[in-house]
């Protein structure tokens, strides 16, 4: 049965998102700020197509949404409630891909009683420009391994895209925040893409912020072993040297950082279980300098 979806962001992660539940025979609505007139998918063979999704840039052009997918950045989450009030209602499943761990905290005030799904996501995806998405590797959701996880699923049956059910949602979200907290700030500040890992002296930084992630993840029940740390930078070891990261992206562009919903979680579940996370810390005082400067320049 085709669902009435609705994808609210237009970035990377949200036109590749709108693209596989077309692929799965959903009738998708793309709701973006800056409109455009059609959404246009490269893959890494060099192959690209127009996607046929309709393209709304106002709130007042939508109505109903069976399922949603929130594809803004973590920190847009507000910016996305006048859409959320148009489309979410009790019967609503909204599928939460942002990056961090506060994905349902953040998203509950704006949901219109909608069930929602927090999404781990593995897309490496870059916006061009409006309506232009390079999908560059990866094409896997994990979810919760409940019946709200397994109606969200069911909405992308049918497209190529790899979804994972997991019972222990938890660590799998604290092993995706420990590459998110080095890879994001890392290449931020430096303005290097994922090339920057090979120097020694930024491995051991890396190894610092992970170790003391891994201490304020165990305290909020996360299943963490010691070993969490070496497997993500050997992880980089076979990513394209040329890629970067959502964050390194948004500062190219212009756009605020989510340091608040990467550093800034571990930072707060740090606090809230008396853990001593000082390089991370360190970290969150960077970028959100960074960003306050971007801001006052804007």
């Amino acid at each position: 049965m085709t669902m009435k979806a609705a994808v609210i962001g237009g970035g990377a992660i949200g036109g590749y998102l709108a693209t596989m539940l077309h692929d799965a025979g959903q009738d998708v609505t793309l709701c973006v700020r800056t409109p455009f007139e059609r959404l246009v998918v490269g893959e890494p063979g060099g192959e690209t197509r127009t996607v046929p999704v309709t393209i709304a840039s106002r709130p007042e052009e939508v109505g109903a949404a069976d399922f949603i997918v929130l594809a803004t950045k973590a920190q847009d989450t507000e910016s996305a409630a006048p859409w959320l009030e148009r489309l979410a209602g009790p019967d609503t499943t909204i599928l939460v891909a942002q990056n961090g761990i506060e994905q349902v905290t953040g998203t509950q005030p704006f949901a219109n009683g909608a069930t929602i799904v927090p999404a781990i996501v593995y897309i490496a995806a870059e916006r061009k420009a409006p309506g232009h998405i390079v999908h560059h590797s990866n094409s896997q959701l994990v979810l919760p391994g409940d019946a709200t996880g397994e109606t969200a699923a069911q909405c992308f049956a049918g497209a190529d895209l790899t979804i994972e059910m997991a019972d222990d949602f938890l660590t799998i979200a604290w092993r995706k925040l420990l590459s998110n907290i080095v890879a994001n700030p890392i290449t931020c500040l430096t303005m290097r893409r994922i090339d920057v890992f090979s120097e020694p002296n930024v491995r051991s930084l890396a190894l610092g912020l992970m170790r003391e992630a891994i201490a304020a993840g165990r305290a909020e029940g996360a299943k963490l072993g010691d070993e969490e740390a070496e497997r993500v930078l050997r992880s980089y070891e076979g990513v394209n040297p040329g890629s970067g990261s959502s964050m390194l992206y948004d500062r190219l562009s212009g756009r605020s950082l989510e340091h608040e919903h990467l550093t800034g979680a571990v930072v707060r579940a740090a606090e809230r279980h008396g853990v001593d996370v000082p390089l991370n810390r360190a970290i969150f005082a960077l970028v959100d300098a960074l960003d306050r400067s971007a801001e006052r320049r804007s």
